[in-house]
């Protein structure tokens, strides 16, 4: 036989058993499962009557324009004393505070010692897009309780959590419920433009030297066909992405388009769009979507588990695989997306300068200064110039941990309602209010415990919105226990 021949069996043998060894011991990075955890019993309420207020939460018409102008500040106004009258006994267990229209609500514990939780759902939702009203089965804000579901703008994001937790709230105060901990609830009133009412209660809490164990707010949710697993599990967002923009600008000397000197603006312009897009952002198994991946492979077994545990031979497999969803996909690397173009204000007239926008969701592991070199780098050599926007940059949130005991409470309240799921840290590609909270909270977590698919995610801010009464009746008996559980 040929010393070759030989050579490639055993190499073929020795990567085989290290395959095969790697995959035995794999074991997912640290991730509590909760089971330590003794969970409160869910308090009674009834289902029927919480729909009822979920349908006429949605009628207020709390929608955050881009034009500040163009909002209804009275209907803010209206939900806040409609939520007064309908939770009597919630509003009286707890002081409320408004910045603005934000609230901010402290049921004060009897323990001082106990660090405080915070639990935030914002007021706001977006507009519906003119003209698609048509595409509603039923209209977007009526509120419409049909085929076992509230339907309306903001039933998922992001009045259907407030309702839920109020009327968890509601239910522990008629019970008589006593926290230990101060619980703190935080209701933006802005979170679809920007988030200022969240930012002004974050600033609030730090003044008053508040460190909570944990902030809980919208985020993941239990996805019923979870990429890897495909089955349920709790995805637990544990940080999200940063935003930054950046603008292209092609300076030109502009005139008359009969006569087009051989540079033009629009056309130096796309060409720098075009070289910033190509350098994409390279798609990575780190951070918390690697900890979402071992977690998920590891439940999945066979092969899946095997490309795992040797990412090292085949990472790239996996990656392939996540890269053909854009939503996967956008977890994996800093996403890079050419938004907005400006030219000349008329068909005719060459342009004196051509711009462009271009955002960027920044993954943990990158910074608004690196995306920034990595674009001049890109346009170097076209006489075009590269500045983040006036609205500078906003960074990627710290990771929360895995196995705290904020953590530890979120999925054991959760798991109590759901028997049997795991739960994976998660990347948040989108921005929360929560984001503010960092200062002031030891862990932020962002987490709704509803069942939806990937493809019923779509709905939300699109058309045709709701939420089960399945989903409704689960959230509000979570937020049950997880308030007696945290704070009895």
């Amino acid at each position: 036989m040929k010393k070759w021949v030989l050579g490639l069996g055993v190499a073929v043998l020795a990567l085989g058993g290290t395959v095969t060894a790697r995959t035995m011991m794999f074991a997912p990075g640290e991730v509590a499962d909760g089971s330590a955890i003794k969970v409160a019993p869910a308090a009674p309420f009834s289902i029927d009557a919480a729909a009822r207020n979920l349908s006429q939460a949605v009628q207020f018409k709390t929608v955050s324009n881009q034009d500040a102008a163009q909002n209804q500040t009275a209907e803010w106004d209206k939900l806040q004393g409609w939520m007064a009258t309908t939770y009597p006994k919630a509003h009286a267990a707890m002081q409320k505070e408004l910045l603005g229209q934000t609230l901010v609500y402290t049921w004060a514990g009897s323990d001082p010692a106990a660090q405080p939780i915070i639990l935030m759902a914002h007021q706001d939702v977006v507009p519906v897009t003119a003209g698609t009203e048509k595409d509603w089965k039923y209209q977007p804000f009526a509120g419409t309780i049909a085929e076992g579901a509230v339907w309306g703008r903001g039933t998922i994001d992001d009045k259907g959590s407030l309702i839920a937790m109020f009327e968890a709230l509601e239910a522990l105060s008629a019970q008589g419920f006593k926290p230990k901990r101060t619980i703190y609830i935080v209701s933006g009133h802005d979170e679809e433009v920007g988030g200022t009412g969240a930012a002004a209660a974050a600033k609030l809490l730090a003044d008053r030297k508040v460190k909570a164990l944990f902030t809980l707010d919208e985020g993941g949710v239990i996805t019923t066909d979870t990429p890897v697993l495909g089955k349920p599990a709790m995805m637990i967002g544990v940080a999200e992405k940063g935003y930054v923009t950046l603008r292209v600008t092609a300076p030109a000397p502009g005139g008359h388009s009969s006569m087009p000197p051989a540079e033009i603006g629009t056309v130096n312009l796309s060409k720098a769009v075009v070289a910033i897009h190509a350098d994409q952002h390279p798609m990575e198994l780190r951070g918390p979507v690697g900890a979402m991946i071992d977690v998920l492979a590891a439940q999945a077994g066979g092969m899946t588990k095997v490309a795992a545990a040797n990412k090292w031979l085949l990472g790239g497999q996996i990656v392939s695989t996540m890269a053909k969803s854009p939503t996967s996909a956008a977890m994996l690397h800093t996403t890079t997306a050419p938004t907005m173009l400006e030219g000349s204000p008329k068909e005719n007239v060459l342009p004196q300068s051509a711009n462009a926008l271009i955002n960027y969701r920044i993954a943990p592991w990158d910074s608004s200064a690196e995306i920034l070199k990595r674009a001049k780098a890109a346009v170097s050599g076209l006489p075009v110039e590269v500045a983040i926007t006036e609205r500078g940059a906003r960074e990627p949130t710290p990771v929360s941990s895995s196995t705290s005991l904020g953590w530890q409470l979120i999925v054991a309240s959760a798991r109590a309602g759901h028997q049997g799921l795991i739960a994976a840290p998660y990347l948040v590609v989108g921005g929360t209010d929560s984001r503010n909270m960092t200062p002031v909270s030891d862990d932020v977590y962002r987490f709704m415990p509803i069942s939806l698919s990937t493809a019923e995610t779509k709905m939300i801010h699109g058309t045709n919105e709701h939420i089960t009464l399945g989903n409704l009746e689960a959230m509000i008996a979570f937020y049950t226990r997880l308030i007696a559980t945290a704070a009895g």
